[in-house]
This record gives C-alpha cells, sequence and structure tokens, in this order.
C-alpha cells in the first residue's frame, strides 16, 4: 500500500505561477509511472501529465509549454510546476502511481485561478 499526499495548492491570478508536491510512503522509482490529473466538478478526469520510470514525459494538449512534472526519488516525491496559470486551470489536482498491477490516487489539492 502506498499513500500519495498531495500540497501546494491555493488561489493564484492569472499569469502566475504555483508548484505542487506528492510525497509517496513507498520507493517510486519502483513506480512503473507517476502522473498529475485533474477534475473539474461534473467533468472527466483528465490527464495532465504523466512521468516514467525512466524520467520520460508525456503532457496533456491543454498544458503543454507552461507545466512541467518532475521527480525526486531519494524524497520520493513527484512535482508539477505550473507556470503561466490560466483561468481553465482551475481544479482539483490528484496525484497518481502505477504500480501495476497496483494503482494509487492522493486526496487531491485544490488549484484555482482567478481571472
Amino acid at each position: 500500500q502506498v499513500q500519495l499526499v498531495e500540497s501546494g495548492g491555493g488561489l493564484v491570478q492569472a499569469g502566475g505561477s504555483l508548484k505542487l508536491s506528492c510525497a509517496a510512503s513507498g520507493n517510486i522509482f519502483e513506480a512503473n509511472a507517476l502522473g498529475w490529473f485533474r477534475q473539474v466538478p461534473g467533468k472527466q478526469r483528465e490527464m495532465v501529465a504523466i512521468i516514467s520510470r525512466d524520467a520520460g514525459t508525456d503532457y496533456g494538449n491543454s498544458v503543454k509549454g507552461r507545466f512541467t512534472v518532475s521527480k525526486d526519488n531519494a524524497k520520493n516525491t513527484l512535482y508539477l510546476q505550473m507556470d503561466n496559470l490560466k483561468p481553465e486551470d482551475t481544479a482539483t489536482y490528484y496525484c497518481h502511481a502505477n504500480y501495476y498491477p497496483a494503482m494509487y490516487w492522493g486526496q487531491g489539492t485544490q488549484v484555482t485561478v482567478s481571472s
């Protein structure tokens, strides 16, 4: 069992930046992939960014060029640097860990971007 705890969410003006962190209770080096997803009430959860075991990355189209995912294996922590934030980035952001076949989610952290 791996627990994921997100932090770093909050209220920011459009054009601003935030950095989310996700602290894992397990060894993230063993994860096949780690990722950030977001969800707005009434909509499906969408992929924001994924980083694989070998540090390959993939991003959702709406955040490419603005968000950067990274990880620190020594600290068992996943990060999401969010720059040039837009009001449409407002959502609850969730950390995800793929230890196939086991999958884990964090409890989420709210990001609100004001116009």
